[in-house]
This record gives C-alpha cells, structure tokens and sequence, in this order.
C-alpha cells in the first residue's frame, strides 16, 4: 500500500517576493529557452533558478546549472526568501481552467509518497521513460536536495472522501494565489490539523496510486532514496524516503485528458488512394473532406465516435483528411502484430497508430519522432505553415483515466504522449526538502 505522509514545505516568503505569479512556472521539461528567459526577467526570485537553471560555456564540473540551483536555494533559504513550515502538513490544491468554453476545477492536494520502485508496492506507471532526464533530476536533487516539483498521482476514491474531508477543512480560509501563463488560477491552502491530516492519511492507506504525470521524477526519487541508503544514510524517518506528489482522485469532475495529435516528418508523400491500398483490408476509409480546414470537422467526428480504434489521417499529397475506422479484421491483426503485449495495451488508440498503422501497414517503423500538438487548430496551421516538413498528420483520441488504470494494472507502459492532463500542475507552490 502507498505510505503518504505530511511534511514540512519550503515556501517562498510573500513580505519578500510579492506576487506569486511571479514566481511560479511551468514544470521545468516543458519550458523553452524562450521561456527559461522570459522566467528570468519576470523575478529576481522566479522558481526557474530551482528547477532550470541556465547552462554556461564555462560550466565544468563544480560550476554548473546544478551547483548554482544549489547556491541559489541556500542564498534564498538564508536570506528567508524560502521559509520552512513550523508543522507537517498537507496541501490543498485547486486549479481552475476553462477548455471549450467550460469552466473547470480540479482539485487534490500536496503530500509525501513513499518513492517504492514500480513493481514493488502499490505506486504504478503508465508511460515508458528515458535515461536523460532521469539523470539530469538526480544531478539536481543529489545537489539541492530538495523536491522542487510534485508528481502528479491519480488513486481511485468513488465517494470523493478524501478529498471532502480537506475541502470541509479549509472552508472559509483565504488561500495562496498565482495565475500562470494560460491564465489558470492555481490556489493552495495549507492544512496541518493533525486529526484531519491523520483521517487522510488513514483513507489512503490501500488505495493504489497511478502516475498521470511524473514519471521520470518518480524514478528519480526511487534512485535517490536507494542511493542515501548505500550510503547508510537511510533511516526510518529520512526525508528521502517520500516524494512531493499531488495526489487527485480519478473521479474528480475536473481531471482531464486532452489529446495529442502528430505530425510525421521527413517521412514519404502519400495519398488517400495509398491509405485505401494499405489500410484497406483492416480499416473502414471515409473522406472527411478535401484542404488542411477539414481538421476540425474530422476531430468533432472523432469525438463523437468517442471509439479509440477511430481516427483521421491527412496525406499531405492530395491534401485530403480521412476517417479510418477499426474493423474486426483489423483488430485481429493489431492482436497479431502486437502479441507481446496485454490487450488492454493493444486497444489503446495511440498503440493503434503507431504499432498497427504506421509501423507495420504503412511500412514507416524507425520514422523521426513526430511533432506533438494538443490542439487542432494548431495542427491545422502546422500543416498549412510547413506542408513541405509534414506530408503526414494523425488525429488520435487520448487514452482514459480508466485505461490508465487497466495498463498499470497489468504492468504495460503506455506508448510515449499516450495522455495529456490539462493543466499542468504549477511549480513553486511548496517545496520538501530532503534533508
């Protein structure tokens, strides 16, 4: 079962920084150098210098991006920029967004997550992960030592009853504000009542946990932890053995999951004669309609399908947009093609394309990485933009909340971008240290 416990956060200190919008940014993989520059001009104190710091020319091994988030973190901590919370406590946590139109609340709250390697207890991934990152986060919590950002956990709770225990708890209270670049509203309060604190932590106790986002800071923490215990350092009580996570009930009304649609370049021009001669046999092939425009109107049939063996192609060619529809016999073959995985794995859209389409029918196997886009719009002006880079796009649903569940459950790893939970979670809320 996963252990969750409080901790005592590091927060920045208001009467010294100001706005915490100012503050706060992105989780540090998805900000650009663009961005890691606006961040820097935005606050002397902006969290970025934690997460992401810039590299030099001169950087060399005691001098580097990680050695000054360090000399950062001491100089703001000292300078009580940073203060630490007098008592172990949990973080409530909103965000507010609007997504079509319609306005959301997602709500879970901040934690300690014992970090149990997958496979071992009760924490489960979805997504494949990669060595790169995994050693940049353990450069950077091996010198700061500190979880700058949370892991975003999803665990099942039908009655909603963790979470209305904290929302009882902190009726009334004025929360921490900060709205980040899309203009999501992200609010926090803190909650170190140790009888509601205990109830919750009671409550989690045997529910499973799913990694919705996080996973190479997961594994990192798993790392670190395994690397203070080498060094016998590792007591029952080490900081290091939990990890900052934001733990939101998969039932929460405001848990989303957009899609992740792809571009594939540098890859062959095709038509939609080539996709009928191709797909043919396992595919059931319509024409939404001729020119890139006809992107949306191939998307709003895809939702209303609502089907993950249903998605849209664009040949770039003839510049045409087809609906491609899964059939018995093309199921059949994704079972073939794809036997080494469970079928909760192979009914997943994402498999679909890739494993099914363009690896084995459309012969593309070892392609570039394609170009991700969350919204249709911008696929729409990628391909109006760059016809020459993208002779080949892909509309696909996003996996559900409840597929996530089914494949950790069997230990299978989702393909890479398989989900997308909008927003991303904020960092610079609250920090926990490691030591």
């Amino acid at each position: 079962m996963p252990n969750i416990m409080p901790f005592e956060g590091l927060r920045y200190n208001l009467a010294q920084v100001g706005n915490l919008s100012d503050v706060v940014a992105p989780p540090y993989d998805v900000i650009s150098p663009e961005e890691q520059d606006e961040l820097y001009a935005k606050h002397e104190n902006n969290v970025v210098r934690l997460i992401l710091n810039k590299m030099l020319p001169t950087d060399d091994a005691h001098n580097n991006r990680y050695t000054r988030s360090a000399r950062v973190l001491k100089d703001w901590k000292e300078s009580g920029v940073l203060v630490k919370d007098s008592k172990p406590s949990l973080y409530v946590y909103h965000q507010i967004f609007t997504v079509n139109g319609r306005e959301y609340c997602r709500k879970g709250f901040m934690c300690g997550c014992e970090a149990v390697p997958f496979g071992e207890g009760m924490v489960f991934p979805h997504e494949l992960t990669m060595s790169g990152p995994k050693q940049d986060r353990l450069m950077l919590t091996t010198t700061c030592k500190t979880n700058f950002s949370q892991i975003f956990g999803l665990y099942p709770d039908e009655n909603n009853e963790v979470q209305n225990i904290l929302e009882e708890a902190i009726l009334g209270e004025t929360p921490l504000e900060a709205t980040d670049r899309n203009g999501v509203i992200n609010r926090m309060w803190i909650v170190d009542d140790q009888d509601v604190v205990g109830k919750v932590v009671k409550l989690m106790g045997p529910k499973p946990i799913f990694i919705a986002d996080g996973h190479h800071r997961y594994e990192t923490a798993c790392n670190y932890r395994k690397q203070i215990a080498q060094q016998g350092l590792l007591t029952t009580n080490h900081p290091a053995n939990h990890v900052l996570m934001v733990c939101v009930a998969m039932e929460d009304p405001g848990l989303i999951v957009l899609p992740t649609h792809r571009l594939f370049p540098n890859v062959r021009a095709m038509s939609q004669a080539d996709l009928q001669a191709k797909l043919g046999e396992y595919f059931r092939i319509t024409t939404v309609g001729n020119g890139i425009n006809s992107a949306q109107a191939a998307w709003a049939l895809i939702e209303k399908m609502n089907d993950q063996g249903t998605m849209a192609l664009f040949t770039g060619q003839d510049g045409v947009w087809s609906l491609i529809q899964l059939t018995e016999s093309g199921r059949k073959k994704m079972d073939e093609v794809a036997a080494d995985h469970q079928p909760e794995w192979r009914s997943l859209g994402v498999a679909i394309l890739h494993s099914l389409v363009i690896d084995t029918l459309l012969e593309l196997k070892g392609h570039e990485k394609p170009k991700y886009v969350h919204d249709v719009a911008e696929v729409a002006a990628t391909l109006k933009n760059e016809p020459e880079n993208y002779p080949l796009a892909a509309l696909v649903m996003p996996a559900t909340v409840q597929q996530i569940e089914d494949c950790s459950m069997v230990r299978e790893r989702m393909p890479a971008k398989s989900t997308y939970f909008y927003p991303k979670l904020i960092t610079g809320f609250v920090f926990k240290p490691l030591e």
